[in-house]
């Protein structure tokens, strides 16, 4: 209750910022709430279903993981499109008010434990270490990386909080994240599938409304609606895909399929032009659905397969942590391929202009005709010729760039399939309690 009021409150608060400083003090208190909403349901999830249940309630509660990223897009972009961005956090607010009766009305409270101290110094020693990391991630390339001092300072301050947080985690009798659960080999190999997947959504989402606003001249609510049928084919698939792994399907195999499915996805649009519309961009977008539907919830599964009791909720904190900064790390490595190849283009481009070229000189001529025809000088015209096919090379030099990085991030799904033979294989396998 505490976390729907808070979040909701603060949601609110978020849309009256009158200062970029004052939105970001009220987005850290919103992700502060938002946090111990995916902790307390989860753990609402497995107090309240039967044992035997779980397989549907957890294609239920994965439809959680996927409703948010695919309204979320299309509704946004038909708020910005339509009022003011405030909206987009007033939305929460009837929602919030929704949740918090259902909360009061319906959720019985639960039995109260033995109290247990609090790990307060492991939980700092995360958020700087964490904090830090992501900082730098996110940052580093606009900042040239370690030319800055504070990007400087934050790498080693990430470094030392790890190898701190590690160190404390492992010596107090009380720790908040029990790193013992790493005994188990499929929960090992399924963190660094988990930063695979974190890799690949999150890069790959970075990237396309980018591509699609500054290349393709969508607006936003045109970009958000292209991801909803996408988005609409991961619902449908999740309860079907919960039964399969309940029926004894190996989930090594349709997380085989998904991140298959991904790599064609993102090929599909590593071949893009100028001329890609948004039927191009469907297809691609209805095969990453269907993707989603085949690694989010087989992934938890062989991640978590292996741990029982407490182990559970440590297992999701780390497996959502792994995913986090996998997003985090795939949005700054193709951004630092997106301003590299961003010059290895343009030079190759630039080779092409010169007067030895038939095909530049006939654009350079025919872009000249068509000014002076409007009534330019032969000097002005030959100046805006220059111009436009100066445009033409930047444009052909982003469109090829980001070429690259959906090829990069596809070809980052695809190698990682062998990781998912490293977890061993289960004659029958429960599906885990957490997929978000």
């Amino acid at each position: 209750m505490a976390s729907i009021i808070i979040f909701t409150i603060v949601s609110f608060l978020c849309g009256n910022a009158s200062n970029m400083d004052e939105l970001i003090i009220f987005r850290i208190l919103q992700g502060l709430a938002g946090g111990g909403l995916i902790s307390t349901s989860q753990a609402i999830l497995i107090e309240t279903w039967p044992r035997e249940q779980i397989g549907t309630a957890t294609a239920l509660f994965g439809l959680g993981a996927v409703v948010g990223p695919t309204v979320g897009p299309t509704i946004g972009g038909w708020i910005v499109e339509h009022f003011a961005w405030p909206w987009i956090f007033y939305v929460n607010i009837p929602v919030g008010a929704l949740a918090a009766f259902f909360a009061y009305t319906f959720i019985n409270e639960t039995p109260k434990e033995e109290k247990r101290p609090v790990d307060w110094w492991g939980i700092a020693l995360l958020a700087i270490a964490v904090g830090s990391l992501q900082t730098v991630l996110e940052k580093g390339e606009s900042e040239d990386w370690f030319s800055k001092t504070y990007i400087l300072v934050l790498t080693v301050t990430a470094v030392l909080g790890i190898l701190l947080f590690i160190w404390r985690e492992t010596t107090t009798d009380h720790p908040i994240v029990n790193f013992s659960i790493l005994r188990h080999r499929s929960f090992s190999v399924g963190m660094f599938t988990s930063f695979v997947l974190g890799f690949g959504l999150y890069g790959s989402m970075f990237v396309f409304p980018v591509f699609c606003q500054t290349l393709l001249g969508f607006d936003a609510q045109q970009t958000g609606e292209l991801l909803f049928p996408g988005g609409l084919c991961t619902i449908v698939m999740m309860p079907f895909i919960g039964k399969m792994l309940n029926k004894g399907i190996p989930a090594q195999f349709m997380a085989t399929i998904g991140m298959f499915l991904f790599f064609v996805f993102a090929n599909m649009l590593s071949h893009s032009t100028l001329a890609t519309g948004e039927k191009d961009v469907l297809i691609p977008l209805l095969v990453r659905g269907i993707g989603m539907a085949l690694l989010f919830v087989p992934l938890t599964t062989l991640a978590m397969a292996d741990l029982k009791g407490p182990e559970i909720g440590q297992g999701s904190g780390l497996n959502n942590m792994m995913r986090q900064l996998g997003g985090s790390f795939g949005i700054a490595v193709l951004t630092t391929v997106i301003h590299n190849r961003q010059g290895f283009h343009r030079n190759n481009l630039l080779t092409n202009i010169n007067e030895y070229n038939p095909a530049f000189i006939e654009r350079l001529n025919g872009y000249v005709h068509k000014f002076m025809a409007e009534g330019k000088s032969a000097i002005d015209a030959t100046t805006m010729a220059y111009k436009a096919i100066e445009g033409g090379i930047i444009r052909q030099t982003l469109l090829l760039t980001y070429d690259d990085a959906y090829w990069l991030s596809g070809m980052v799904m695809l190698c990682s399939i062998p990781l998912l033979y490293l977890q061993p294989f289960k004659k029958k396998m429960k599906v885990p309690t957490d997929i978000h």
